[in-house]
């Protein structure tokens, strides 16, 4: 079996500690077993190494989520990246082109596709790979695993069942008539009353099945053909492009601790301590929960049942029950993120000023952590000035290598190559001066230390042998 884990989203219902780069799947504010933080999806990575399935296992993402994705699980993880964001259809028709044409799998063997966030017992895992043979022995076009609920809830979309059935394996599984969309409460009831189980969000076929679909509709099966023509996908759901037109259905009722972490007032049911980061919390504020990213202390005196969470994009105080509203109250636009994790480190933006003249200063504290180095690059619209605060490391500019110690400052002028690698963790204050200060700013000429060493030793080359 092949499972597809799908990562996606902007995260605007966990404001502001999420944004357009980090989705709530990365947010380490969950405890594991051994008392320290970890994320979403790393919780997900790791239950599925002990339901040994990491090997068989790939994260389908986009571009802006790869450093953070290599940031937290590890350059190992096999990823599919999807040019563009458009939808769940295309990015798993991405996925299956990639399994098909690159990796070379079997149209018979089964794949499952989940989120990268579910937050469950490990057992659910062996749900999904109960797929698989249920899959095989039913002849279903797709399996999908469905939770029992144990409250009529109006948040979740339902599987209705047509009746059910034994597995050879003595488990019991549903072929589904149809689904129901978030219900309200009263219909939900009704709904549990015919054994309607909520839908997860796992679809599980044989890889045929989705490669014969997409011949069908005369979209490409090779990959790199569907790299080329990924713009022209309609933006559909998987749900509504596969799923409401398959003919034969089957489910298989999960009964465990299932969550969408999706909203603050779900999430912090899962934070077992009630402040994290600087601040002070009477006893009198009982349910209220203090998540704090910046250095400077948050107090809560006599406030029951509220979120307060601060990061350098902003600070929420609301009632629990109201925090879904975010997206009512704020307009999300193309607001430059404040906090990114990187596959080398992080960053954090301090100040940022725009002048009348047009000219502008975004100053940034950078972490690159041990052994880690920033990609050879240089910008067009640019200068930067790097003041090292701690640690030290070994810097290229220009073609010259030199060492770098805390105090040291360095001014990089715009179109300069440039590189860092850092000895121990090493953090810097980097003061960008420009005209129009955007990410995209970047031309990067390579990613690996050794590789950047040997070009910029035939850059040295090619100078001497221009000089003599």
């Amino acid at each position: 079996m092949q499972i597809v884990l799908l990562s996606g989203g902007s995260g605007h219902r966990l404001w502001p500690l999420s944004n357009e780069t980090r989705s709530k799947q990365f947010l380490k504010i969950l405890n594991n077993e051994s008392g320290t933080r970890e994320s979403m999806v790393q919780r997900v990575w790791s239950q599925l190494g002990q339901m040994n399935l990491q090997q068989s296992a790939m994260v389908a993402t986009g571009k802006s989520q790869v450093e953070l994705l290599q940031n937290q699980l590890g350059y190992e993880v096999e990823m599919i990246v999807e040019p563009e964001r458009r939808d769940t259809f295309p990015a798993i028709a991405l996925a299956a082109c990639y399994l098909y044409s690159v990796k070379g799998v079997s149209l018979d063997e089964v794949a499952a596709v989940l989120p990268v966030d579910p937050y469950v017992e490990n057992h659910f895992f062996q749900k999904v790979q109960d797929l698989e043979a249920l899959l095989q022995e039913s002849g279903a076009d797709l399996g999908l695993i469905g939770v029992t609920p144990d409250h009529p809830s109006s948040k979740f979309g339902y599987i209705v069942p047509a009746g059910h059935e034994a597995a050879s394996n003595g488990a019991s599984y549903y072929h589904v008539s149809h689904f129901v969309e978030k219900p309200d409460e009263q219909q939900a009831r009704h709904l549990m009353e015919q054994s309607a189980l909520w839908n997860c969000g796992v679809f599980a076929f044989r890889l045929g099945y989705i490669i014969q679909y997409l011949i069908d509709h005369s979209l490409p099966i090779q990959y790199d053909e569907m790299l080329r023509q990924y713009g022209r996908m309609d933006k559909i759901s998987f749900d509504y492009a596969v799923v409401e037109q398959a003919q034969h259905i089957v489910a298989i009722p999960y009964q465990g601790v299932w969550k969408d972490l999706g909203t603050w007032d779900v999430l912090t049911e899962e934070i077992h301590t009630p402040l994290v980061g600087k601040g002070t919390l009477t006893e009198d504020s009982f349910n209220t929960h203090i998540i704090n990213e910046l250095d400077i202390p948050i107090t809560v005196i006599g406030a029951p049942n509220l979120i307060v969470a601060a990061s350098p994009d902003g600070i929420l105080v609301s009632d629990k029950n109201a925090s879904m509203r975010i997206k009512e109250v704020l307009q999300f636009g193309d607001q430059r993120p404040m906090y990114e994790e990187r596959r080398w480190g992080r960053y954090r933006v301090l100040d940022y000023i725009k002048y009348p003249s047009g000219s502008e200063v975004l100053t940034k504290r950078i972490c690159i952590l041990q052994g880690k180095n920033l990609s050879y690059q240089y910008h067009l619209l640019r200068s930067e000035v790097w003041t090292v605060v701690s640690g030290r490391g070994e810097m290229i500019l220009d073609g010259e290598i030199r060492s770098l110690e805390t105090g040291d400052v360095i001014v990089i002028p715009a179109q300069a190559k440039h590189s860092l690698r850092a000895a121990t963790d090493l953090e810097i204050i980097e003061v960008q001066t420009g005209s129009d200060l955007i990410e995209d700013d970047i031309v990067r000429l390579a990613y690996d230390w050794d590789e950047i060493n040997m070009m910029v030793l035939n850059e040295q080359k090619e100078s001497l042998e221009t000089r003599s």
